[in-house]
């Protein structure tokens, strides 16, 4: 507070008889001391007293060397000025973008465990960048629910097929799990709907979807007794429901393929789903109704 009492500052005290005085580098008629304060100034003032020197120093070399030349006198390879500033340039910039993805990417390990910050998405997916060529042949081991390891051969695997989900570990990404993505299935094909947790994930007015290949609930609208792939006995018009559906998801702004989910064959002598009460069923989704995440009736069981 003492700037207030005495706005003029203090008057300057006469140097004492050991202390130095030294050009003020803001002008050269005045003298100042070494104190802490004036440090940073003089200091800077002899680093460009010392540029100065070193360009003079050179430019004096460089008139040599041109007089050589002129006289044909051999001489060395033109020495470049030792204070010019260098530009960052295109590798600069680049070293810039590597130091800054390492530093995020050590950042994610630590703050979240994963190097990508739990980013699973299509984009961080080696098939994305890399298509596999046709009539590729693999084998793939896969348990499915019924604890039975199999081998399947697969002909013209495409670039977007993505993983391959037992109908088990599909279910581990029903929303439960925070730090997994949300995932459902339609007559085969895996999305990523985790952008509309609130809509698929627990609580949500369509979490039944959730974690399953339910393809025959989105044609009949029987959300808790047909959360399954099997579409036999419908009819076309709700076969073409159901590929309808296939293309909402597939041409989705926020939601994108994963994968496939690979089904136990279906027992032909199997007896095909019953048609659901219909004063338990509901309308099909709209499209509004998913995008929006609105609420419908919620399912009864069947049968009661």
């Amino acid at each position: 507070m003492s700037w207030i009492l005495n706005p003029s500052g203090d008057v300057p005290r006469p140097p004492g008889p050991t202390e130095e005085l030294v050009e003020d580098p803001t002008d050269p008629s005045r003298k100042v001391r070494r104190k802490a304060a004036n440090q940073p100034f003089l200091a800077y003032k002899e680093y460009r007293q010392k540029q100065e020197q070193e360009h003079q120093a050179w430019l004096l070399r460089k008139k040599e060397r041109e007089e050589k030349l002129s006289r044909g006198e051999p001489v060395g390879p033109e020495e470049r000025d030792p204070t010019a500033e260098e530009e960052v340039g295109l590798l600069g910039l680049l070293k810039f973008i590597v130091y800054l993805l390492l530093i995020i990417v050590l950042a994610g390990k630590f703050f979240t465990g994963s190097f990508l910050w739990e980013y699973d998405g299509k984009w961080v997916r080696l098939k994305t960048y890399l298509p596999v060529s046709d009539e590729l042949w693999f084998r793939i081991r896969i348990e499915l629910d019924s604890d039975v390891l199999v081998t399947r051969r697969w002909e013209n695997v495409q670039e977007n097929n993505g993983r391959l989900f037992s109908e088990s570990y599909l279910a581990t990404f029903d929303g439960r799990d925070e730090n997994k993505p949300v995932y459902l299935a339609i007559d085969g094909d895996v999305y990523d709907v985790s952008s509309n947790r609130r809509t698929y994930g627990p609580g949500g007015p369509y979490r039944h979807m959730a974690g399953v290949d339910a393809a025959r609930s989105f044609a009949t609208g029987c959300f808790a007794t047909h959360r399954t792939h099997d579409l036999r006995g419908l009819s076309e018009e709700q076969l073409q429901s159901v590929r309808h559906w296939k293309r909402f998801f597939a041409d989705h702004k926020t939601y994108f393929k994963v994968g496939r989910v690979l089904h136990p064959p279906i027992d032909p002598e199997s007896p095909i789903p019953e048609p659901c009460d219909p004063s338990n069923a509901h309308a099909q989704p709209t499209e509004k109704d998913l995008k929006r995440g609105r609420k419908v009736p919620e399912p009864k069981a069947f049968g009661t």
